[in-house]
This record gives C-alpha cells, sequence and structure tokens, in this order.
C-alpha cells in the first residue's frame, strides 16, 4: 500500500485547509489512519486518528479546530483544519497503522 498526501499551502491565520490521503490498495479500509506533523527543528508529533472502528481522537492543541474523516469507497482520509494558528505549521504526515506505512508529507505554512 502507498500513501499519497496532498492539500498543504499557505494560508492566513484564522483559516482553513483541508488535507487528504490516498490510498492506493483497498487495504485502506482494514486500518486504522492517523495524521502527524513535524514543525521545523521539532520531532514529528500525533495530531489525530480515526480508529478502523470509527472512533477518533485528537491531540489537545488541535482539539475542536480538526477534524478526521475517511471515505473507504475512495481509499482516502481527510484532515480538515479550521482556525489555523501559525504554531500549526508543519509537514503533514498520514500513517497506515496496520502497515505502519506513511505518506510522503505535505506542508502546511500558516501566516501571522
Amino acid at each position: 500500500v502507498q500513501l499519497q498526501a496532498s492539500g498543504g499551502g499557505l494560508v492566513q491565520a484564522g483559516g482553513s485547509l483541508r488535507l487528504s490521503c490516498a490510498a492506493s490498495e483497498d487495504r485502506f479500509r482494514d486500518s486504522s489512519v492517523g495524521w502527524y506533523r513535524q514543525a521545523p527543528g521539532k520531532l514529528r508529533e500525533w495530531v489525530t486518528t480515526f480508529a478502523i472502528g470509527g472512533a477518533t481522537n485528537y491531540a489537545d492543541s488541535v482539539k475542536g479546530r480538526f477534524t478526521i474523516s475517511r471515505d473507504n469507497a475512495k481509499n482516502t482520509a481527510y484532515l480538515l483544519m479550521n482556525n489555523l494558528k501559525p504554531e500549526d505549521t508543519a509537514v503533514y504526515y498520514c500513517r497506515l497503522f496496520k502497515f505502519n506505512i506513511w505518506g510522503q508529507g505535505t506542508l502546511v505554512t500558516v501566516s501571522s
């Protein structure tokens, strides 16, 4: 399985972006999926997970602003990011947990 992340870009603080993570195979639906991010000079951190059973979890820093979803018919996960802040600036990666597969990352830059 391969993952292709997209949707990053430059946005002003308070704006929104939607990231996509498209999987190459139907095995996508057999795994929980998550998003991580890595800011410049920092370690990669977990952002959110959409479990295979439907439960979602969020890091405290994004709770209430970010929403993860998935469309198994399209083998795609999404991350809707609202009310973006400069501290959300990072490369965002998606991950399929069961196969420990990562997407290539998409850069989100939030200007103040």
